[in-house]
C-alpha cells in the first residue's frame, strides 16, 4: 500500500479557520482533497494520490474526517488539544468562531490512519455553518459537560440535527466530559448511560484536563473507521462498544 505525507504548515498544525461561507458562494472544499483532483466519496477515505491539508509531515495511509460537536462551553476545543498535543487549555475560556480543525496520524493495527479533526461553534448562530461539515463527516463526537444539566438536555435535539444532516452510517460517540469536576457534577452518568442505550450509543465519559479516556475515545473511532475501509475477509470484526467496555476507565458501554 502507497502512503501518502501530509503537507507541512508552518506552525507544524492547521491554522484556526472561521469557516463562513457567504450565503451565495461555493461550498468549502473537503478536507483530504485538493483541487483539482475530483471530489472525494462522500462517505469514505481519500483515495491514492490525494493531496491533504494542513499540520505535520507524517505519512498515513488512510484519512477520516472526524467532527466534534456539543454545546459551546462544553470542552470540545480542550479535548481536540488534549489528543493532538497533550496539554491542557487553561486559563480563560474563548468559545471556537465557526470551524476549526487539527490533524493527528494514530497507529491502527500497523497502518497509518490521518484523523482530520473538526473543532465545531455550538452557539446557535454557528449552527448553520455546522451543517455544511456533517455531510461529509466519517465520525461525530457528541459531548456534553457533566456539570452542565443544560447541556445534556441539548443532546437530543443535537441528535435529531445530526440525523438530518450527517451519512446514515456516520460512526457516532456520546462523550460526558469535564468528570474531573466531581463535586460539581449535574448529570449523573447514569442518565447519560440510559441516553445511550436509548439510541444505541457508544458512551463513556471523559476529561480533557486530566486526559481520562480522550485518547481511548479517539483511537476507537479510528479503529472502527479503519475496520470499515479495509474489510479485510480475515480480519476479525471490531466491536466498537465492547472495546470501549474493555479498554476504558471509570466508563461505560451502552447497547441498543
Amino acid at each position: 500500500m502507497s502512503r501518502k505525507k501530509t503537507s507541512k504548515s508552518k506552525a507544524g498544525s492547521a491554522p484556526a479557520t472561521s469557516a463562513l461561507p457567504a450565503a451565495n458562494g461555493p461550498r468549502p472544499v473537503r478536507p483530504g482533497t485538493a483541487r483539482p483532483c475530483p471530489e472525494a466519496p462522500p462517505n469514505g477515505p481519500p483515495q491514492p494520490g490525494w493531496s491533504s491539508i494542513g499540520g505535520g509531515g507524517d505519512f498515513y495511509d488512510v484519512a477520516f474526517k472526524v467532527m466534534l460537536v456539543g454545546d459551546s462551553g462544553v470542552g470540545k476545543t480542550c479535548l481536540l488539544v488534549r489528543f493532538k498535543d497533550g496539554a491542557f487549555l487553561a486559563g480563560t475560556f474563548i468559545s471556537t468562531v465557526g470551524i476549526d480543525f487539527r490533524n493527528k496520524v494514530v497507529d491502527v493495527d500497523g497502518m497509518k490512519v490521518k484523523l482530520q479533526i473538526w473543532d465545531t461553534a455550538g452557539q446557535e448562530r454557528f449552527r448553520s455553518v455546522t451543517h455544511a461539515y456533517y455531510r461529509d463527516a466519517h465520525a461525530l463526537l457528541l459531548l456534553y459537560d457533566v456539570t452542565n444539566k443544560a447541556s445534556f438536555d441539548s443532546i437530543q435535539a443535537w441528535l435529531t440535527e445530526i440525523q438530518e444532516h450527517a451519512q446514515d452510517d456516520v460512526v457516532l460517540m456520546l462523550l460526558g466530559n469535564k468528570v474531573d469536576s466531581a463535586q460539581e457534577r449535574a448529570v449523573k452518568r447514569e442518565d447519560a448511560e440510559k441516553l445511550a442505550k436509548d439510541y444505541g450509543l457508544p458512551f463513556m465519559e471523559t476529561s480533557a484536563k486530566t486526559g481520562l479516556n480522550v485518547d481511548l475515545a479517539f483511537t476507537a473511532i479510528a479503529k472502527e473507521l479503519k475496520q470499515r475501509s479495509t474489510k479485510a475477509p480475515s480480519e476479525p470484526r471490531f466491536r466498537l462498544h465492547d472495546y470501549i467496555k474493555r479498554e476504558g476507565r471509570g466508563s461505560s458501554c451502552c447497547r441498543p
